[in-house]
């Protein structure tokens, strides 16, 4: 290489150093002076519902902490894949967040036939809250234990039904996972929501579900449904006396909801462990533990490599049960 090429390289290098290095400290002076101006989080329910209550809760906390407001703002459709979306193409700059159930980060690239994102690439914050999953069965319903629940199924496939809040949702995935480790065959009948099911349950119009104990305790301590066991690691404090379905004869059949905190691709990590040090702080906060307890919810948090394991594991886990049960996207 002659003298003038190795010259004419240096003053390029030497050039693009000059116009890298201003987009670099800029960079880091953004993450330095994060946040100055409010957050906006899109949730990926509507209003009034359990995603949108916790993430209310907790922000409040956060803002004490960032020093900023975190406006909250509701975009639901697709499994919650609008809101997904819409923070997905988002700027990397910690300023859109995104609040959800499960299905749009873990469930809904196997549920739906093209996604204009991809979940994967999400930046994990860390988890807000999780809630135990129950077996609940109508009021008047036969069995009195998992076990005479399985007895019967097997001795009259395709008489017992279940609901859901809908085809591909926590209360359906969890169903299809006890069909296949109880060796059982169960009818689904999908709503379009928790309340309408639930409706049904208490009118004895349909057999059981698999939904949340935040929801299904307010029945079942007022005689309205029962419930004949939990999808949890362990007994859940509010009902000591009713076993795991691992107690109940169901090894591995394990449900929990959970909502997440996630922002786009390519976060910085600087900002990334404000907002984490910021969700910590929440879930120490004597006042949001109080509110959790009342709503059977367990308080979220870790860091952001636990919560991106957890959120793997998730998916790992749920896409075998949707592949296995020939759950079809839509």
């Amino acid at each position: 290489m002659s003298g003038r090429a190795i010259s004419r390289r240096s003053a390029l290098v030497t050039t693009l150093g000059f116009v890298l290095a201003p987009a670099a400290t800029n960079a880091e002076e953004g993450s330095a002076n994060y946040p100055d101006h409010p957050i906006r989080v899109i949730v990926s329910v509507p209003a009034g519902g359990g995603v949108d209550a916790v993430t209310r809760l907790v922000t409040a906390k956060m803002r004490a902490v960032l020093g900023q407001p975190l406006a909250v703002e509701n975009k639901a459709g697709a499994g919650g894949s609008l809101a997904a979306d819409a923070v997905y193409h988002s700027a990397p700059d910690g300023y859109t967040l995104l609040a959800s159930q499960p299905a749009p980060i873990t469930t809904n690239q196997f549920l739906y036939t093209s996604l204009d994102y991809d979940p994967t690439k999400l930046t994990p914050i860390a988890i807000l809250s999780y809630v135990d999953n129950v077996l609940l069965v109508r009021p008047d319903f036969p069995a009195k234990t998992v076990q005479e629940l399985i007895a019967y199924a097997k001795a009259n496939p395709g008489k017992l039904n279940f609901a859901s809040q809908g085809i591909g949702t926590t209360s359906h995935l969890t169903a299809a996972l006890f069909e296949k480790l109880a060796k059982v065959q169960l009818v689904h009948v999908p709503y379009k929501g928790t309340a309408p099911a639930l409706n049904d349950i208490i009118a004895g119009h349909v057999d059981l579900m698999f939904t949340e104990i935040a929801t299904s305790l307010p029945l079942y301590k007022a005689g309205k449904a029962r419930i004949l066991a939990v999808a949890a690691e362990k007994r859940i404090p509010a009902i000591p006396d009713i076993p795991t379905l691992a107690e109940a004869g169901v090894p591995g059949c394990v449900s929990v909801t959970w909502q997440a905190l996630t922002a786009p691709p390519k976060t910085p990590d600087a900002i990334v462990a404000k907002l984490n040090d910021a969700l910590n702080k929440a879930m120490k906060d004597p006042e949001l533990l109080d509110r959790f307890q009342k709503l059977n919810l367990r308080p979220g948090g870790g860091t952001p490599a636990e919560t991106a394991a957890f959120l793997k594991e998730e998916t790992q886990k749920w896409g075998d049960v949707i592949r296995e049960a020939g759950i079809k996207p839509h």
